[in-house]
């Protein structure tokens, strides 16, 4: 087992190596330059995301659709990853996630172009979506998009039920010595409550639980930025300039290389915002929309919400404390993470807490539906409630057993994902271009769906 677990480790390693980074910041930019960089309507993508489009066809609001799908994007990635990033690649990583969240959003922009495009209407009125609909509608690549549901299914496994619960219980034992049975019970039981009632419970939960989780969070980084204040221009001035200088960062930074800030600074990014693995817009095609131009700029916000804001501020909240407390020592992002935050006075540890818990959770609730979705493409609906089933078995099992190799699993079933979707992105982008000319640039956002 340990040298199957050495060899997934390898291809792990391998498909999140310089190609898949090369890959997936190829398509965002190449994406931005043909759409004309879409990044620029983002306030008006923010203003229809909490609008919503009555008597459109969908199971959700779009906004419904947008808290899932960041509920299963924001999740330990936006803390520990960052962490990481700043641990392996100096401060200056936390410019290169930023610019992979700006870039990316013309990639999520796409996907939720496509996955309102090619979505199909099924008997009992439901809609479904998602890139494999677009591989096999779109360009008639059945195979790719049958791989792409079962890398989809295996990462749900993964990367959203025992990673995420195996974080939850991790931190409620580290801080309360909580046993992490019962931890699972507990998950396990408020995870069925919820996947129970389908896309419209889950978009209901995650509509309540992400603007509370994300507000609090972002609140208590502020106030963790008020007390490091003087420090806070210092750490803005040494992220610019550690992301092009080779030089040692000082401090009590390890001195990095611009490729190794580049490299682990996009590769964070990459896969906190998810933009370009193909997940997000499988529950974008489920969203009441006028048109898919709409939707598109709906799904465009989740990348900025959860890079642009969200790692940007951790990044800085990491950042400035180190400076503020040179004396901390760290071996990766896990132990930077807690170190820098207990450093903050009563707030430090339980906003800590609070938040790797509420966005682990919010994670297993978004995935579990895009492993449904998968399930349902693959073999029909009827067999999503086995599926449902075993979801939630195996987030009571992330809980109590020893996750490295599922951890390495969930990254390359992720990297997986992320090939087929990126080969209907770029195959496809003529239809993004037409689409986006037609409602976008012609200013017929307000129009209905014209039929094929």
């Amino acid at each position: 087992m340990e040298t199957f677990n050495e060899i997934i480790a390898a291809v792990s390693d391998f498909l999140w190596g310089w190609p898949m980074i090369i890959l997936l910041l190829g398509t965002h930019i190449f994406l931005t330059v043909r759409l004309k960089f879409p990044q620029r309507k983002i306030f008006t993508a923010i203003r229809l995301s909490v609008s919503r489009d009555k008597g459109s066809q969908g199971d959700v609001s779009q906004f419904g659709a947008l808290a899932t799908a960041l509920a299963a994007t924001i999740g330990t990635g936006n803390i520990i990853g960052v962490a990481t990033a700043v641990a392996m690649g100096g401060p200056g990583a936390v410019l290169w996630c930023w610019l992979t969240g700006v870039f990316g959003i013309a990639t999520k922009y796409g996907e939720g172009l496509l996955a309102i495009k090619y979505r199909v209407k099924m008997p009992d009125g439901s809609m479904l979506g998602g890139p494999m609909y677009a591989l096999e509608r779109g360009l008639k690549l059945k195979w790719l998009a049958v791989l792409f549901a079962v890398f989809t299914m295996c990462a749900a496994l993964g990367i959203g039920a025992s990673v995420q619960s195996n974080a939850i219980s991790t931190i409620c034992y580290e801080t309360y010595g909580i046993n992490p049975a019962w931890v699972g019970v507990l998950l396990a039981f408020l995870t069925a409550l919820v996947v129970i009632g389908g896309v419209k419970s889950i978009a209901r939960v995650c509509g309540m639980m992400v603007p509370f989780m994300a507000v609090f969070y972002v609140m208590g980084c502020l106030y963790i930025l008020g007390v490091n204040f003087h420090f806070l221009w210092p750490a803005i001035k040494l992220i610019c300039q550690a992301a092009f200088s080779p030089e040692a960062a000082g401090g009590g930074f390890v001195g990095g290389s611009v490729i190794m800030a580049m490299r682990f600074g996009i590769a964070r990014g990459l896969f906190s915002n998810e933009s370009g693995l193909g997940s997000a817009p499988i529950v974008a095609a489920a969203a009441q929309t006028r048109n898919p131009v709409r939707q598109a700029l709906v799904s465009s916000t989740g990348t900025f919400w959860d890079t642009v804001v969200i790692c940007a501020i951790t990044g800085l909240v990491i950042v400035s404390s180190v400076l503020a407390h040179p004396d901390i020592t760290f071996a990766d992002g896990a132990s930077l993470t807690k170190t820098a935050f207990a450093k903050i006075p009563l707030i430090g540890s339980p906003l800590l807490l609070v938040g790797l818990v509420t966005f682990a959770f919010t994670t297993i609730l978004g995935w579990c539906y895009y492993g449904e979705m998968a399930v349902e493409y693959l073999k029909g609906k009827r067999w999503t409630r086995y599926y449902r089933i075993l979801y939630i078995i195996v987030v009571f099992l992330g809980t109590v057993i020893n996750l490295t190799m599922v951890w390495n699993l969930a990254d390359c079933m992720n990297a997986l994902m992320a090939i087929p979707n990126l080969v209907s992105l770029l195959l496809l982008s003529g239809v993004l271009v037409r689409e986006t000319r037609h409602y976008l640039w012609e200013n017929r956002l307000d129009q209905e769906m014209e039929s094929d």
